[in-house]
């Protein structure tokens, strides 16, 4: 059953024209008027941006320090919203909430966003960053020994293919993964696809639109980098922490990922929040789930930070 807090929101937003018919400077502009629904915005003891350099350019970090002694452990975040829209500020109240639950540095990262740089773009960009924070983490107290990435949505997606990317070419190592209602596929075919591809925040046609303006040619949905679930081996990924909402389309894929790297030996923890809908995490403000999935992802990270100490 739809929780009511979820109904609530979706009858408030029911007479918004859709995303699909939009431009993405539209869509962004009105995605920026949805961040009140994280929720006031917590302190954390030290807040600071640097500029990360890619090819071609430079993109932004914010980075949460909580307090604390010592080297801290470090969770790179990536924003969702179909590689077209969110930012820093998007994300910016559960990355303070994760810094002080999980007393750990979050770095949040400002990947360029489609259609004007399409895939890979936005994953080199997030690979680059990665790599820059396993480097220089030491000049803000991060422990490079101890890094763990995650991501909601498109983020969820960026995350695992950085994953995968870093396993294929030698790359940073991380202790663990939080994919949150990740984007795995682009077959739109599953069960979850056709129960909930309308009325439930995220649509179908959202999903289209997104994959059009993220992907250049049709080829593209088959590379194991976009759509992750496709991948010929899913061996020696980092633990996974999987979040899926029962009423999502991507409920599915996101599901068939974790057991696929369950299959291959990862270690997976997987959780579905009945009665939830895509976007929840984010909605912490208004959504009492959203709290408990923030809370779950703080928990998970702290346990995984702590294990790879006893290693250290």
């Amino acid at each position: 059953m739809l929780d009511p807090q979820a109904k609530s929101l979706l009858n408030m937003l029911k007479d918004r024209e859709p995303t699909s018919a939009m431009t993405p400077e539209e869509n962004r502009a009105r995605s920026a008027e949805l961040r009140k629904l994280a929720g006031p915005p917590e302190s954390v003891a030290n807040i600071e941006e640097f500029m990360i350099p890619v090819k071609n350019g430079e993109i932004k970090a914010r980075i949460y320090t909580p307090e604390g002694q010592g080297l801290l452990p470090i969770f790179i975040y990536l924003h969702g919203g179909g590689w077209v829209m969110g930012d820093l500020d998007t994300v910016d109240s559960p990355c303070r909430n994760i810094a002080n639950l999980a007393k750990c540095i979050v770095v949040s990262v400002d990947y360029r966003l489609a259609p004007e740089n399409k895939f890979p773009i936005p994953l080199e960009d997030c690979y680059e960053a990665a790599t820059w924070v396993a480097d220089y983490a030491r000049e803000w107290n991060g422990d490079p020994t101890r890094i763990a990435i995650g991501g909601d949505s498109a983020g969820g997606n960026l995350a695992a293919a950085v994953t995968m990317k870093a396993r294929n070419q030698g790359g940073p190592t991380f202790v663990s993964q939080v994919l949150i209602y990740p984007v795995m596929d682009f077959s739109f075919n599953t069960p979850s696809y056709k129960e909930n591809g309308e009325g439930y925040f995220l649509t179908y046609a959202n999903m289209v639109y997104f994959t059009e303006h993220y992907l250049t040619k049709i080829e593209d949905k088959l590379h194991t980098y976009a759509a992750p679930l496709l991948a010929e081996s899913l061996s020696k990924l980092p633990p996974a922490l999987v979040i899926t909402a029962e009423y999502d389309p991507l409920r599915d894929e996101g599901l068939a990922y974790s057991n696929r790297l369950q299959s291959a030996g990862v270690e997976v923890e997987s959780t579905c929040y009945e009665g939830m809908i895509h976007g929840f995490f984010w909605m912490a403000g208004i959504m009492d789930k959203g709290k408990l999935a923030i809370e779950q992802v703080a928990r998970y990270l702290h346990t995984s930070f702590h294990k790879q100490l006893s290693i250290n």
